[in-house]
């Protein structure tokens, strides 16, 4: 079944998808979006149901191996110490994600200058600059301007509460001297454009119902379906169609909701499925021009996958800290040993985020993103009743430096409802990051100890947290030198003229910091380079 042709196909109604989409409207070329998964309303969050818990362990999972949604794709992981984790519905991942949001640091960008490790970007901070600022404006963050780890910039909206737990912990920080600073979230911490704000819930993962969270579905799309970009949701794209004469994109065929086999036509591609999803796409994407898939002549489509590897310390208290009170996003953030230090003995470094609590039966069941429950029987009563509620924490989040065998491949025998090969992943812990890890468990210690706490639980075992794959990058990279990345430094294929990356798979490195204010900034930047380079686009 074919459908008229369009001049612009963006397959992906998440983060960078939106973006891209709002950057391109002023062209006036007809746009699509096509999204694997459906619409949510308000009431289909599971927020407002008293229940509410439950849902983490089914439907609201975020690990798409525990939902088996029909809309999405499973994920083989059996060789890899973190689970990637997604969302597929309009608005993607940001409708379970925290809302965190650091943006990347100058020197993210030249780690291989200043370092000697990874890649430099083609962008650095101060070209994409305007664009976080763009993209805040739209999504509305709340935060305190003078942050010393940055260039100035200001948040339009102030901070949210540190609440008793953030306060207690930047105690500990200013005890022991180091850099701490509140934490800039797309959390609305005053009524916004139309928007609620924030009424401390602590329910950021499941959709949120009242709207203060900057998910696209509340941001992004209202404005650009008002503004006639279609989207059609339950659409699954199967395959990139190219011209085998021309090697350009031509279309995709997708699964739609109406159970058929589609084809679109298309002047230009734009893929935004994700640092899992795009790869999976291009390498299903083979044709004779691109046998071992599209965009993929140089082999690296699909390497060096970077995740932020993670690892928690929790000081117990003599007060209650009341952490489960107010939004799930970190309430305040260290950089103190984010750089490199020679004397550490790595290089790069990590952020000390000082995350909420989670509620109580996420707690019991070993606490979000780790499903390693407490005992049961006195020793649960125990430490339900004299633990979780002076429980302070903090958790590390560490810089993933790329590493080629780190990938995204195709299991050869799994496949999603529509019968695609599903990702299969590869991924160890590199030794630096080990390094990493144990310094930052140290210094947690160190922190929660200043800070007041009478007890410290830290498992130091090496091992980091499970279902930690939210933030995936590197496997699409970006690069000058098209023997060695995929898209070039404005998400241009280097293979395919008319085909643009817009997701996290573009990130040449992972800096330390949640990502998506970055993969908004640079798909509103990659939208700002197409309508400069407009009149010789596919040169």
């Amino acid at each position: 079944m074919q459908n008229d042709p369009v001049d612009v196909l963006i397959i992906g109604a998440g983060a960078s998808g939106a973006a891209i989409a709002w950057s391109l409207l002023e062209t006036r070329m007809r746009i699509l979006c096509l999204e694997q998964g459906p619409r949510l309303e308000d009431k289909d969050f599971p927020s407002r149901d008293d229940n509410y818990e439950l849902a983490r362990y089914g439907e609201f999972s975020c690990d798409p191996n525990v939902r088996r949604l029909k809309q999405d794709y499973p994920i083989n992981a059996d060789d890899s110490c973190i689970m990637p984790v997604n969302f597929n519905a309009v608005g993607g991942s940001t409708i379970n994600f925290l809302g965190h949001w650091p943006r990347m640091k100058p020197s993210d960008f030249r780690t291989k200058s200043l370092d000697g490790v990874g890649e430099d970007w083609p962008v650095d901070y101060e070209t994409l600059a305007p664009f976080y600022d763009m993209n805040d404006r739209v999504t509305g963050v709340s935060g305190l301007g003078g942050n010393p780890a940055y260039p100035d910039y200001t948040p339009e909206l102030p901070p949210i509460p540190l609440g008793k737990l953030g306060q207690s912990l930047a105690r500990g920080f200013n005890e022991k001297g180091y850099h701490w600073w509140p934490s800039d979230v797309s959390i609305l911490s005053q009524d916004h454009d139309g928007r609620q704000k924030c009424v401390n819930a602590g329910t950021c993962d499941l959709g949120c119902s009242v709207g203060a969270k900057g998910g696209t579905n509340f941001t992004y799309w209202p404005v650009l379906e008002n503004a006639g970009v279609e989207l059609r949701s339950e659409c699954r794209v199967r395959e990139i169609l190219v011209d085998e004469k021309t090697g350009m994109a031509t279309g995709v065929l997708y699964h739609g909701a109406d159970g058929q086999v589609h084809e679109q036509r298309t002047e230009l591609v734009v893929v935004a499925c994700n640092g899992v999803g795009t790869p999976r796409l291009l390498l299903n994407s083979k044709s004779k021009a691109f046998p071992e898939g599209l965009a993929n002549r140089n082999g690296m489509v699909g390497k060096n996958l970077m995740f932020h590897p993670l690892t928690g310390v929790s000081g117990v208290f003599d007060e209650p800290m009341l952490g489960h009170e107010g939004p799930m996003a970190c309430s305040i953030l260290s950089q103190e040993f984010y750089e490199t230090d020679p004397s550490r003995g790595f290089v790069r470094g990590y952020g000390l985020h000082s995350g909420r609590s989670t509620t109580p039966m996420t707690y019991a069941l070993g606490g979000y993103g780790i499903d390693n429950p407490i005992p049961w029987g006195a020793e649960h009563r125990e430490i339900m009743d004299n633990v979780y509620p002076y429980l302070a924490g903090l958790t590390v989040v560490c810089e993933d430096l790329p590493e080629e065998h780190n990938c995204v491949t195709l299991d050869p025998d799994l496949t999603d409802s529509d019968g695609i090969p599903a990702p299969k992943i590869t991924y160890r812990l590199g030794e630096n990051t080990r390094k990493m890890l144990r310094h930052g468990e140290e210094r947690a210690t160190d922190i929660l100890l200043a800070a007041g706490a009478k007890k410290v639980l830290t498992k130091a075992d090496g091992k980091v947290w499970w279902r930690a794959g939210w933030h995936q990058m590197g496997t699409c990279r970006m690069g000058k030198d098209p023997k060695t990345s995929v898209v070039n430094g404005w998400g241009r294929s280097h293979d395919v003229k008319n085909l643009f990356i817009v997701d996290g798979s573009i990130f040449p490195t992972a800096g330390a910091v949640n990502p998506t204010s970055t993969i908004q900034a640079m798909a509103l930047y990659v939208g700002d380079s197409i309508k400069t380079n407009i009149e010789t686009l596919f040169d």
